[in-house]
């Protein structure tokens, strides 16, 4: 998902972006909504949120870097 399509879903959530990099405006937005701020941290690929509007944008680019959270 590119930038300004996140820009306007948290514009329609009432959310003001600011100049939030792209993974702290999804994690804004995902703890808005009442979950996890959660995007990009999933180890492995492994996340059980299958109903994450920002899952595929998520798992892509934390399974390339090889993130581990702490």
């Amino acid at each position: 998902m590119k930038m300004q399509e996140v820009v306007a879903i948290a514009k329609d959530r009432g959310i003001k972006p600011g100049r939030l990099k792209k993974q702290d405006l999804i994690r804004h937005i995902q703890t808005h909504e009442g979950n996890f701020g959660c995007f990009g941290t999933a180890c492995n690929g492994d996340c059980d949120q299958h109903s994450c509007l920002w899952r595929e944008d998520c798992i892509g680019p934390t399974q390339k870097l090889g993130f581990r959270p702490t």
